[in-house]
Protein backbone atom coordinates (compact mmCIF):
# COMPACT_ATOMS: atom_id res chain seq x y z
CA UNK A 1 0.00 0.00 0.00
CA UNK A 2 2.90 2.24 0.84
CA UNK A 3 3.63 1.69 -2.89
CA UNK A 4 0.72 2.81 -4.21
CA UNK A 5 0.49 5.62 -1.97
CA UNK A 6 4.24 6.96 -3.02
CA UNK A 7 3.03 6.53 -6.70
CA UNK A 8 -0.18 8.30 -6.88
CA UNK A 9 1.69 11.33 -5.12
CA UNK A 10 4.02 11.46 -7.71
CA UNK A 11 1.74 11.17 -10.53
CA UNK A 12 -0.42 14.40 -8.72
CA UNK A 13 2.80 16.24 -7.99
CA UNK A 14 3.58 15.52 -11.64
CA UNK A 15 0.26 16.47 -13.16
CA UNK A 16 0.79 20.06 -11.80
CA UNK A 17 3.54 20.91 -13.78
CA UNK A 18 1.64 20.87 -17.28
CA UNK A 19 -1.99 21.95 -15.42
CA UNK A 20 -0.20 25.17 -13.83
CA UNK A 21 1.28 26.05 -16.95
CA UNK A 22 -1.30 26.07 -18.92
CA UNK A 23 -3.34 28.24 -16.01
CA UNK A 24 -0.43 30.59 -16.71
CA UNK A 25 -0.57 30.81 -20.17
CA UNK A 26 -4.17 31.70 -20.06
CA UNK A 27 -4.19 34.20 -17.22
CA UNK A 28 -1.12 35.86 -19.46
CA UNK A 29 -3.05 35.54 -22.52
CA UNK A 30 -6.22 37.72 -20.75
CA UNK A 31 -3.93 40.01 -18.99
CA UNK A 32 -0.72 40.75 -21.22
CA UNK A 33 -1.52 39.84 -24.77
CA UNK A 34 -2.53 43.51 -25.67
CA UNK A 35 1.47 44.27 -24.76
CA UNK A 36 3.40 40.94 -27.20
CA UNK A 37 2.39 42.21 -30.73
CA UNK A 38 5.26 41.96 -32.81
CA UNK A 39 6.81 45.26 -34.44
CA UNK A 40 8.34 44.78 -37.56
CA UNK A 41 10.68 47.13 -38.69
CA UNK A 42 11.87 45.99 -41.87
CA UNK A 43 10.93 48.25 -44.54
CA UNK A 44 12.26 45.80 -47.35
CA UNK A 45 10.05 42.98 -48.88
CA UNK A 46 11.74 39.71 -48.59
CA UNK A 47 11.80 37.12 -51.41
CA UNK A 48 9.02 34.61 -50.63
CA UNK A 49 8.06 31.21 -51.84
CA UNK A 50 4.89 29.72 -50.64
CA UNK A 51 4.70 26.16 -50.38
CA UNK A 52 1.67 24.02 -50.55
CA UNK A 53 1.80 20.36 -49.92
CA UNK A 54 -1.30 18.78 -51.52
CA UNK A 55 -3.12 15.38 -51.49
CA UNK A 56 -6.28 15.23 -53.85
CA UNK A 57 -7.34 18.66 -52.84
CA UNK A 58 -8.98 19.58 -56.06
CA UNK A 59 -12.62 20.33 -54.08
CA UNK A 60 -10.66 22.52 -51.84
CA UNK A 61 -7.31 24.19 -53.66
CA UNK A 62 -9.48 26.88 -55.49
CA UNK A 63 -9.90 29.04 -52.58
CA UNK A 64 -6.66 28.27 -50.90
CA UNK A 65 -4.96 29.75 -54.16
CA UNK A 66 -7.11 32.36 -54.95
CA UNK A 67 -6.34 33.80 -51.08
CA UNK A 68 -2.44 33.86 -51.97
CA UNK A 69 -1.55 34.84 -55.14
CA UNK A 70 -2.99 38.27 -54.56
CA UNK A 71 -0.98 38.85 -51.73
CA UNK A 72 3.01 37.89 -54.28
CA UNK A 73 4.74 40.12 -55.99
CA UNK A 74 6.56 39.10 -59.03
CA UNK A 75 9.47 38.09 -57.59
CA UNK A 76 7.36 35.53 -55.12
CA UNK A 77 5.84 32.28 -55.98
CA UNK A 78 3.31 29.84 -54.98
CA UNK A 79 4.55 26.16 -55.37
CA UNK A 80 1.94 23.73 -55.30
CA UNK A 81 3.40 20.10 -54.43
CA UNK A 82 1.28 17.57 -55.95
CA UNK A 83 1.97 14.56 -53.76
CA UNK A 84 0.66 11.33 -54.41
CA UNK A 85 -2.74 12.52 -56.51
CA UNK A 86 -5.02 10.72 -58.55
CA UNK A 87 -7.33 13.73 -59.15
CA UNK A 88 -7.18 17.04 -60.65
CA UNK A 89 -4.90 18.84 -58.13
CA UNK A 90 -2.10 19.75 -60.16
CA UNK A 91 -4.38 20.92 -63.76
CA UNK A 92 -6.50 23.16 -60.72
CA UNK A 93 -3.73 24.90 -59.81
CA UNK A 94 -1.46 25.16 -62.78
CA UNK A 95 -4.99 26.77 -64.57
CA UNK A 96 -5.17 29.10 -61.52
CA UNK A 97 -1.58 30.41 -62.03
CA UNK A 98 0.30 28.65 -59.16
CA UNK A 99 3.86 26.77 -60.00
CA UNK A 100 2.73 22.90 -59.71
CA UNK A 101 5.49 19.97 -59.40
CA UNK A 102 3.76 16.23 -59.03
CA UNK A 103 5.60 13.77 -56.67
CA UNK A 104 4.86 9.76 -56.97
CA UNK A 105 6.05 7.29 -54.18
CA UNK A 106 3.63 5.30 -52.60
CA UNK A 107 6.18 3.83 -50.38
CA UNK A 108 6.51 7.02 -48.98
CA UNK A 109 3.55 8.88 -48.06
CA UNK A 110 2.61 12.00 -45.83
CA UNK A 111 2.94 15.66 -45.52
CA UNK A 112 6.56 16.04 -44.86
CA UNK A 113 7.97 13.96 -47.88
CA UNK A 114 6.13 16.59 -50.03
CA UNK A 115 7.45 19.37 -47.67
CA UNK A 116 11.13 17.72 -48.44
CA UNK A 117 10.03 17.32 -52.49
CA UNK A 118 9.58 21.00 -52.47
CA UNK A 119 12.06 22.53 -50.92
CA UNK A 120 14.52 20.20 -53.04
CA UNK A 121 13.23 22.15 -56.37
CA UNK A 122 13.50 25.64 -54.81
CA UNK A 123 17.48 24.73 -54.39
CA UNK A 124 17.92 26.17 -57.91
CA UNK A 125 16.13 29.74 -56.78
CA UNK A 126 16.34 30.19 -53.10
CA UNK A 127 13.89 32.55 -51.55
CA UNK A 128 14.73 34.64 -48.43
CA UNK A 129 11.71 33.09 -46.58
CA UNK A 130 9.23 29.50 -47.06
CA UNK A 131 6.35 29.92 -46.37
CA UNK A 132 3.90 26.68 -45.53
CA UNK A 133 0.04 27.26 -46.11
CA UNK A 134 -1.66 23.58 -46.14
CA UNK A 135 -4.33 23.51 -49.54
CA UNK A 136 -7.38 23.48 -47.23
CA UNK A 137 -6.27 26.74 -46.05
CA UNK A 138 -7.40 30.39 -46.38
CA UNK A 139 -5.49 33.28 -45.64
CA UNK A 140 -5.98 36.45 -44.23
CA UNK A 141 -4.98 40.35 -46.53
CA UNK A 142 -1.89 41.13 -45.59
CA UNK A 143 -0.77 37.68 -44.17
CA UNK A 144 1.98 36.72 -46.23
CA UNK A 145 4.00 39.82 -45.91
CA UNK A 146 3.21 40.32 -42.07
CA UNK A 147 4.87 36.06 -42.03
CA UNK A 148 7.68 37.07 -44.19
CA UNK A 149 8.72 40.07 -42.51
CA UNK A 150 8.32 39.13 -38.72
CA UNK A 151 11.18 36.11 -39.92
CA UNK A 152 13.01 38.56 -41.53
CA UNK A 153 12.82 41.15 -38.51
CA UNK A 154 12.88 38.62 -35.60
CA UNK A 155 15.29 35.78 -37.43
CA UNK A 156 12.84 32.92 -36.29
CA UNK A 157 10.35 30.86 -37.43
CA UNK A 158 7.31 32.86 -37.28
CA UNK A 159 3.82 30.86 -36.37
CA UNK A 160 0.59 32.93 -37.52
CA UNK A 161 -3.07 32.58 -36.01
CA UNK A 162 -4.64 29.22 -37.69
CA UNK A 163 -8.51 28.87 -36.76
CA UNK A 164 -10.58 26.23 -37.72
CA UNK A 165 -14.07 26.71 -38.41
CA UNK A 166 -17.20 24.71 -37.72
CA UNK A 167 -19.82 23.26 -40.36
CA UNK A 168 -22.75 24.75 -40.55
CA UNK A 169 -25.21 24.32 -37.20
CA UNK A 170 -22.55 22.74 -35.00
CA UNK A 171 -23.36 19.82 -32.91
CA UNK A 172 -22.41 20.01 -29.05
CA UNK A 173 -19.67 17.62 -29.36
CA UNK A 174 -18.60 20.28 -32.85
CA UNK A 175 -18.62 23.45 -30.20
CA UNK A 176 -16.11 21.17 -27.69
CA UNK A 177 -13.81 20.68 -30.13
CA UNK A 178 -13.79 24.17 -31.59
CA UNK A 179 -13.55 25.60 -28.12
CA UNK A 180 -10.76 23.23 -27.31
CA UNK A 181 -8.99 24.11 -30.51
CA UNK A 182 -9.64 27.64 -29.59
CA UNK A 183 -7.50 27.06 -26.30
CA UNK A 184 -4.94 25.24 -27.94
CA UNK A 185 -4.06 27.79 -31.05
CA UNK A 186 -4.95 30.94 -29.86
CA UNK A 187 -5.44 31.27 -26.48
CA UNK A 188 -1.75 29.33 -25.76
CA UNK A 189 0.29 30.61 -27.49
CA UNK A 190 -1.20 34.49 -26.95
CA UNK A 191 -0.12 33.60 -23.32
CA UNK A 192 3.50 32.06 -24.39
CA UNK A 193 4.01 35.35 -26.28
CA UNK A 194 2.71 37.52 -23.57
CA UNK A 195 5.45 35.98 -21.37
CA UNK A 196 8.19 35.99 -23.90
CA UNK A 197 8.20 31.84 -24.86
CA UNK A 198 8.07 30.50 -27.92
CA UNK A 199 4.72 28.41 -29.66
CA UNK A 200 4.83 24.82 -31.22
CA UNK A 201 4.24 25.24 -35.06
CA UNK A 202 0.89 24.13 -36.07
CA UNK A 203 1.49 22.74 -39.61
CA UNK A 204 -0.03 25.76 -42.00
CA UNK A 205 0.77 29.70 -42.06
CA UNK A 206 4.33 29.20 -40.77
CA UNK A 207 7.29 31.25 -42.41
CA UNK A 208 11.13 29.97 -42.10
CA UNK A 209 14.26 31.25 -43.42
CA UNK A 210 15.65 29.39 -46.36
CA UNK A 211 19.14 28.75 -44.01
CA UNK A 212 16.84 27.33 -41.38
CA UNK A 213 13.96 25.32 -43.17
CA UNK A 214 16.90 23.81 -45.40
CA UNK A 215 18.73 21.91 -42.46
CA UNK A 216 15.48 20.54 -41.04
CA UNK A 217 14.78 17.05 -41.32
CA UNK A 218 11.63 16.93 -43.11
CA UNK A 219 11.43 13.84 -45.57
CA UNK A 220 9.90 11.65 -43.18
CA UNK A 221 6.01 10.21 -42.26
CA UNK A 222 5.37 11.58 -38.95
CA UNK A 223 2.04 12.15 -38.45
CA UNK A 224 2.84 15.40 -36.95
CA UNK A 225 5.63 16.76 -38.53
CA UNK A 226 4.75 20.47 -37.68
CA UNK A 227 5.51 19.69 -34.05
CA UNK A 228 8.62 18.00 -34.74
CA UNK A 229 10.02 20.65 -36.71
CA UNK A 230 8.98 22.74 -33.94
CA UNK A 231 11.21 21.13 -31.41
CA UNK A 232 14.12 20.19 -34.31
CA UNK A 233 14.42 23.81 -34.37
CA UNK A 234 14.45 25.16 -30.94
CA UNK A 235 17.23 22.92 -29.96
CA UNK A 236 19.08 24.62 -32.98
CA UNK A 237 18.38 28.08 -30.59
CA UNK A 238 15.45 29.07 -33.77
CA UNK A 239 12.39 28.62 -31.59
CA UNK A 240 9.28 29.49 -33.04
CA UNK A 241 7.35 32.65 -32.56
CA UNK A 242 3.64 33.54 -32.50
CA UNK A 243 2.27 36.12 -34.66
CA UNK A 244 -1.53 36.49 -33.66
CA UNK A 245 -2.00 39.53 -36.66
CA UNK A 246 -1.29 37.11 -39.78
CA UNK A 247 -4.55 34.69 -39.82
CA UNK A 248 -5.22 31.30 -41.55
CA UNK A 249 -8.28 29.75 -41.58
CA UNK A 250 -9.94 26.40 -42.34
CA UNK A 251 -13.10 24.18 -41.73
CA UNK A 252 -13.37 21.58 -39.72
CA UNK A 253 -14.72 18.05 -42.11
CA UNK A 254 -18.08 17.73 -42.24
CA UNK A 255 -18.40 13.86 -41.43
CA UNK A 256 -18.06 12.07 -38.18
CA UNK A 257 -15.52 9.31 -39.85
CA UNK A 258 -12.90 12.31 -41.31
CA UNK A 259 -13.08 14.28 -37.84
CA UNK A 260 -12.18 10.77 -35.90
CA UNK A 261 -9.41 10.39 -38.39
CA UNK A 262 -8.41 13.90 -37.89
CA UNK A 263 -8.27 13.98 -34.50
CA UNK A 264 -6.81 10.16 -34.06
CA UNK A 265 -3.74 11.94 -36.17
CA UNK A 266 -4.01 15.04 -34.13
CA UNK A 267 -3.76 13.94 -30.46
CA UNK A 268 -1.70 10.14 -31.24
CA UNK A 269 0.81 12.20 -32.62
CA UNK A 270 0.94 14.96 -29.66
CA UNK A 271 0.73 11.96 -27.33
CA UNK A 272 3.50 10.58 -28.79
CA UNK A 273 5.52 13.48 -29.10
CA UNK A 274 5.44 14.11 -25.42
CA UNK A 275 6.27 10.72 -24.44
CA UNK A 276 9.15 10.82 -27.52
CA UNK A 277 10.40 14.26 -27.41
CA UNK A 278 9.24 15.85 -24.01
CA UNK A 279 12.37 14.08 -21.61
CA UNK A 280 15.33 14.62 -23.29
CA UNK A 281 13.81 17.80 -24.24
CA UNK A 282 13.60 19.18 -20.63
CA UNK A 283 17.04 17.43 -19.13
CA UNK A 284 18.83 19.04 -22.31
CA UNK A 285 17.20 22.81 -21.36
CA UNK A 286 17.93 22.60 -17.52
CA UNK A 287 21.75 21.36 -18.75
CA UNK A 288 22.31 24.34 -20.62
CA UNK A 289 19.78 27.05 -18.87
CA UNK A 290 17.64 27.28 -22.03
CA UNK A 291 14.46 29.39 -21.01
CA UNK A 292 13.17 29.42 -24.45
CA UNK A 293 13.36 25.76 -24.55
CA UNK A 294 12.00 24.99 -21.11
CA UNK A 295 9.23 27.02 -22.28
CA UNK A 296 8.76 24.74 -25.20
CA UNK A 297 9.04 21.92 -23.52
CA UNK A 298 6.09 23.08 -20.51
CA UNK A 299 3.75 23.96 -23.48
CA UNK A 300 4.75 20.69 -25.47
CA UNK A 301 3.56 18.82 -22.28
CA UNK A 302 0.31 20.13 -21.73
CA UNK A 303 -1.70 17.55 -23.30
CA UNK A 304 -5.03 18.32 -24.85
CA UNK A 305 -7.90 19.36 -22.49
CA UNK A 306 -9.97 16.11 -22.89
CA UNK A 307 -6.93 14.06 -21.90
CA UNK A 308 -5.91 16.25 -18.80
CA UNK A 309 -9.58 16.32 -17.97
CA UNK A 310 -9.70 12.47 -17.37
CA UNK A 311 -6.20 12.28 -15.52
CA UNK A 312 -6.93 14.85 -13.13
CA UNK A 313 -10.66 13.18 -12.54
CA UNK A 314 -9.34 9.53 -12.75
CA UNK A 315 -6.92 10.50 -10.36
CA UNK A 316 -9.06 12.21 -7.83
CA UNK A 317 -11.57 9.63 -7.79
CA UNK A 318 -8.50 6.88 -7.25
CA UNK A 319 -7.26 8.82 -4.43
CA UNK A 320 -10.64 9.35 -2.82
CA UNK A 321 -11.70 6.00 -3.14
CA UNK A 322 -7.92 4.73 -1.63
CA UNK A 323 -7.76 7.65 0.90
CA UNK A 324 -4.26 8.68 -0.30
CA UNK A 325 -2.62 11.60 1.03
CA UNK A 326 -1.61 14.11 -0.08
CA UNK A 327 -2.48 12.85 -3.22
CA UNK A 328 -6.45 13.86 -2.16
CA UNK A 329 -5.65 17.14 -1.50
CA UNK A 330 -2.98 17.72 -4.65
CA UNK A 331 -5.88 17.19 -7.11
CA UNK A 332 -8.76 18.74 -5.33
CA UNK A 333 -6.25 22.06 -6.15
CA UNK A 334 -5.80 20.60 -9.58
CA UNK A 335 -9.35 19.98 -10.36
CA UNK A 336 -9.98 23.88 -8.96
CA UNK A 337 -7.12 24.91 -10.90
CA UNK A 338 -8.61 22.94 -14.57
CA UNK A 339 -12.62 24.10 -13.54
CA UNK A 340 -10.51 28.05 -13.36
CA UNK A 341 -8.51 27.92 -16.72
CA UNK A 342 -11.22 26.38 -19.27
CA UNK A 343 -14.15 28.84 -17.60
CA UNK A 344 -11.32 31.89 -18.14
CA UNK A 345 -10.44 31.42 -21.32
CA UNK A 346 -14.03 30.60 -22.23
CA UNK A 347 -14.88 34.09 -20.87
CA UNK A 348 -12.53 35.57 -22.84
CA UNK A 349 -12.64 33.71 -25.53
CA UNK A 350 -14.76 31.43 -26.18
CA UNK A 351 -18.46 32.94 -25.47
CA UNK A 352 -19.07 33.10 -29.40
CA UNK A 353 -18.17 29.12 -29.57
CA UNK A 354 -19.98 27.68 -26.99
CA UNK A 355 -22.70 28.51 -24.09
CA UNK A 356 -21.66 28.03 -20.71
CA UNK A 357 -24.42 25.45 -20.01
CA UNK A 358 -23.20 23.89 -23.27
CA UNK A 359 -19.24 23.94 -21.51
CA UNK A 360 -20.94 22.35 -18.31
CA UNK A 361 -20.86 19.07 -20.60
CA UNK A 362 -17.04 19.08 -20.61
CA UNK A 363 -16.37 15.97 -19.06
CA UNK A 364 -18.83 14.14 -20.31
CA UNK A 365 -17.19 14.95 -23.83
CA UNK A 366 -13.89 13.72 -22.46
CA UNK A 367 -15.53 10.16 -21.37
CA UNK A 368 -16.37 9.50 -24.88
CA UNK A 369 -13.01 9.99 -26.17
CA UNK A 370 -11.68 7.75 -23.72
CA UNK A 371 -12.08 4.79 -26.38
CA UNK A 372 -9.77 7.24 -28.36
CA UNK A 373 -6.72 7.35 -25.82
CA UNK A 374 -6.97 3.48 -24.97
CA UNK A 375 -6.42 2.78 -29.03
CA UNK A 376 -3.41 5.09 -28.57
CA UNK A 377 -1.38 2.44 -26.43
CA UNK A 378 -3.35 -0.78 -28.21
CA UNK A 379 -3.32 0.49 -31.93
CA UNK A 380 -1.64 3.58 -32.03
CA UNK A 381 -1.50 5.65 -35.20
CA UNK A 382 1.44 6.23 -36.61
CA UNK A 383 1.25 7.02 -40.45
CA UNK A 384 0.23 10.15 -41.73
CA UNK A 385 -3.50 9.98 -43.35
CA UNK A 386 -5.54 13.12 -44.84
CA UNK A 387 -9.10 13.56 -43.83
CA UNK A 388 -11.75 13.36 -46.37
CA UNK A 389 -13.11 15.94 -47.94
CA UNK A 390 -16.90 16.68 -48.66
Amino acid sequence: MVIINSIFNVLAVALMIPLLFLLLQILSAILLAKSSITVIHDEKKPVVAVLMPAHNESLVITQAIQSILPQLSTENQLLVVADNCNDDTALIARKLGAKVIERTNQLQRGKGYALDFGLQHLKNNPPEVVLIIDADCIISNGTIDKLARACIDNQRPIQALYLMESQPNPSLKARMAAFAWIVKNKVRPLGSKALDLPCQLMGTGMAFLWDDIIKSNLASGHIVEDMKLGVDLTRLNKPPLFLAEALVTSVFPPTAEATNTQRARWEHGHLSVILNEAPSLLIESIKTMNGQMLGLTCDLIVPPLAVLTLMCVGLFACSFVLSIQPALFITSILLIALSSAVLLAWASFGREIISLKQLCYAPVYALVKIPLYIKFFLNRQVEWVRSKRN
